[in-house]
């Protein structure tokens, strides 16, 4: 008996003397830093928004048509009963127009104006605008008297490297054709990995991004503007945004000889 408690007695020493070791290292080992962290934080949370950009609409759509033909199908069938009820609601709250025609501060909306066509021009070292023939945003900011503020991002373009197909090969023809049919093209990038800077992925580089809001252009209220008067504005607003390109471009990483090219 005495030797089974001296037996037990050493083993619950040598437990103390190993926990009591590794405490030490783990209190010697170096703590991350609160940059560390932050850095951390920062990733994970441009992770969640990649993966729910990429996969929530895709994934919640397959979800709903499996619960169809399961016993979970009342889900299903109150969620479309919710979006025909609910189909109206984007015209009378997250519609340009209803915004802008309402009276009093602060009505003011964001237009991406090349939208997804500018996916095959974004690259590092390459800065263009598809603006030329877009200038619906215009006539509406005519009809609702509604001034038009320039603005551009700077560094957008260094976020991700693209895979560039020459004009010609017949990569490029489909992305073309792509683009013509559903209003976007299907390009090939990658960025950041996980784990590492110097690894591939999904994730964009840690780039500042800089956006630079310019001088208003003064827009009187048309219910019915001519092409005329259109025009007329909308070379106004390119006017004003390529100045507000050329006098902060050497602010935010690029260089004097850089050019802003409009399509």
């Amino acid at each position: 008996m005495k030797t089974i408690i001296a037996a037990c007695s050493q083993n619950l020493s040598g437990s103390r003397a190993s926990i009591q070791t590794t405490l030490r290292t783990l209190l010697a080992a170096p703590w991350p830093s609160q940059r560390d962290i932050r850095s951390w934080l920062q990733l994970l949370s441009v992770l969640q928004w990649v993966l729910s950009f990429l996969l929530l609409g895709t994934i919640s759509l397959l979800l709903l048509i499996y619960l169809v033909f399961t016993s979970f199908w009342p889900i299903s069938a109150l969620y479309l009963a919710w979006i025909i009820f609910d189909w109206d609601t984007p015209e009378k709250g997250r519609a340009i127009g209803y915004l802008l025609s309402k009276n009093g501060t602060g009505n003011a909306v964001a237009i991406v104006v090349g939208g997804a066509a500018e996916s095959l021009s974004c690259h590092p070292g390459v800065t263009t605008l598809i603006l030329k023939n877009r200038k619906g945003f215009v006539r509406m900011a005519l009809q609702h008297g509604a001034h038009l503020v320039p603005s551009f991002s700077f560094g957008e373009n260094d976020l991700f490297h693209q895979v560039v197909f020459e004009e010609g090969s017949w990569m490029r023809s489909i992305q073309h054709r792509f683009q013509k049919m559903m209003g976007f093209a299907p390009c090939i990038f990658y960025g950041r990995g996980l784990t590492s800077v110097r690894s591939w992925g999904f994730l964009p580089y840690a780039r500042p991004i800089t956006t630079v809001a310019g001088e208003p252009v003064m827009v009187p209220k048309i219910e019915d503007p001519s092409c005329e008067m259109v025009d007329m504005y909308h070379e106004m607003y390119v006017r004003s945004l390529l100045k507000l390109f050329d006098e902060n471009k050497t602010k935010y990483g690029l260089s004097e000889a850089d050019e802003l090219h409009i399509l």
